[in-house]
This record gives C-alpha cells, structure tokens and sequence, in this order.
C-alpha cells in the first residue's frame, strides 16, 4: 500500500487522540469520495491493532510493513479482531462486479457474535465500515445499538462521503473527521504511484478529471481521457458550427467497446463546463452555468433511461458547444 497523500490535518488528529489515550469509540471519516478516507481508515486500523499486540510498534505511521504480523493478518482475511464492512458482489464468482446497491441488515447481525467475545490478539478491537452511506435503514439501526452501547475495546471508522444523509442518531455518537479536496499537485501524485508509466499530459487529463478527488481520477486511467478532454476544448472554443466534432466523437464513443469511454465523457463533461463557468462573468457565466445545469440532467438521464449512447453524446456535445465566445460564432458565420 502506497503512503497516504493530502489531508495530513485530520491524521494528525486522529493519531493524536490515539496516541493521548482518549481515543473515541467511533470516528465518523467524512469528505468527497475519492480523498483517501478509506484507505486511512485501514491503515489507522492496522496501526492500533498492531500497537495495542505489541505496544513498541508506533501507532502513529503509514501503512505496516507486509511482514508485520498484524498486516500479514488483515491482508489474508484472518485477523481475529478486524472486520471491514462493504457492499458485497451481487455474484460471489465475479467479485469486482455488479456490487449490491446498499449493505443488509444481515452484515450487520454477523458483526454480533463477534461482539459477544473479548478480542483475541489484544484488548482491541476495529470495525471499518466503507461506507455508512450505504446502510440500508434497518441496518444503520442495528449498527446504532453499537454504537449506543459499543463492545468494550471496539473502535468504529466509518467512511461516510455524504455525512448529511445519515442518522442524525449515528452522527452524533461519533466523532467527526473531516477530510478535504485535494489540491492537483496531491492528485497527480497519487497517480504517479498507481501509474508510473503515465504521460505527462494523460496525468494533467486524469488531474483534471480528478477534480480534487484521485480516486475518481483514477477510474478514468486507460481510458485516453487526453483525447476526450481535446475533443470537448475544441468544441467549447469553436462551437462546431458544421457538427463535424460532435458528430466524430459521438461515433466514436458508441458502441459496446467503447462503453468505459462513454461514461467517462458522460461524469467528465458536466466539471469540464463547470471549470469554464469558473472563469467567466456577466452573460457568458449565465450561459455557462445553464449549460452546467442541462449536463448535469443529461448525464443523469442516460444511464437511467438507458439513453442511445450516440444521440447522448451528440446532445452533450452540443451543450459543450453553448460555451464557445459568440462573437467568434457570428464572425464565422458572416464568413461563411
């Protein structure tokens, strides 16, 4: 596991409550997808674990060595005293597929014998849950009762990236750490390290795409988001009077193989427009966020309504094309 980058902030502090002896029993881990709140949540976990086994490991740190017991333990599913709580695959021979919408109350009821016993391998104990969000009502109950009277020894990290939506019950058992955006500098790093081999200008595409999370910039690698991000410029610039370019890109996201591409384009155009809207005003900051606005539904839409894939991208091309100057359009067309 690579080092944690950005939000050092909420690191510190949650280490230094760790390392103070007044650690909360439930940490509520809140902040935009993609910022790295899971993955503290898991390295946090190893690092109590392994300090409350073996009190000369540090609790304060980065990721466990591989060869510590206590990752060792985590990594292959068998640590006596850690669960991870997640959506489950709809199918257990495809596990990186067709993931359940939400987390049943019976992952939650499996927890309960667990509870019923002391932790084996220290008088710690951690549950991560990734994410809260995705508690179906009954469950997010179920899990209050923990946390109303939580197992001696239990620390709960719960991923939540929309805190607002939770109970407000849950919310205020736990103890709020907040995670932030992060900066481009901090998202071409994490790339960096998922992608050593990446271009400098697919690295500044994925930056872009990333928006300040690097999860969802990572999503979009492989994917020659370069060629997409150039495709929406020129469009956005020039209008594309002729549909030409839309017309070019709309074939060439159709089409089953094409389909990864296609819902890239579709989640990247709506913060390409709202990037433009950033640095306009007066009538153009009008058109842009009217734009912004009918993107955002479009892109909404298609999945939903099982759009044509083609037609979908034609149409967002063309509220890209709302963006280009007007005076350059009515220019062109007295030209012409």
């Amino acid at each position: 596991m690579n080092e944690l980058v950005g939000n050092a902030a909420a690191h510190d502090a949650f280490f230094t409550a760790a390392e103070g002896g007044s650690l909360h029993h439930a940490w509520l881990l809140t902040g935009p997808e993609g910022v790295g709140k899971a993955s503290f949540a898991r390295i946090a976990a190893a690092r109590l674990l392994a300090h409350a086994a073996n009190p000369r490991i540090p609790i304060r740190g980065g990721p466990l060595p591989i060869e510590d017991r206590t990752a060792s333990l985590i990594a292959a599913g068998s640590h006596p005293d850690y669960r991870e709580m997640a959506r489950q695959p709809k199918d257990p021979a495809k596990p990186d597929e067709n993931l359940a919408r939400s987390i049943p109350i019976a992952q939650v009821r499996a927890l309960q014998p667990l509870f019923a016993t002391k932790p084996s391998l220290s008088e710690r104990r951690v549950v991560v849950i990734d994410s809260i969000d995705d508690l179906e009502t009954a469950a997010a109950n179920a899990l209050l009762k923990n946390l109303e009277e939580p197992p001696a020894g239990t620390i709960f990290l719960l991923v939540s990236h929309a805190a607002g939506r939770l109970l407000p019950t849950i919310r205020s058992r736990c103890r709020l750490l907040r995670f932030e955006r992060l900066s481009d500098e901090e998202v071409a790093t994490v790339v960096r390290q998922a992608m050593p081999d990446v271009s400098e200008v697919e690295c500044d595409a994925l930056v872009r795409g990333g928006d300040g999370s690097a999860g969802r910039a990572l999503t979009f690698a492989g994917l020659d988001v370069a060629a997409i991000e150039r495709a929406m410029a020129t469009i956005a610039q020039d209008g594309d009077p002729s549909n030409a370019q839309r017309s070019r890109l709309a074939k060439a996201l159709a089409g089953k193989a094409a389909q990864a591409r296609y819902e890239a384009f579709l989640e990247r155009a709506p913060s390409f427009i709202a990037a433009t809207a950033r640095l306009r005003t007066g009538s153009e900051l009008r058109t842009a966020l009217e734009a912004y606005q009918a993107a955002r539904a479009l892109a909404a839409a298609a999945p939903a309504l099982s759009l044509d894939a083609q037609g979908t991208v034609f149409e967002m091309a063309g509220i890209l094309a709302r963006l280009a100057p007007q005076d350059g359009l009515q220019s062109r067309g007295a030209m012409h």
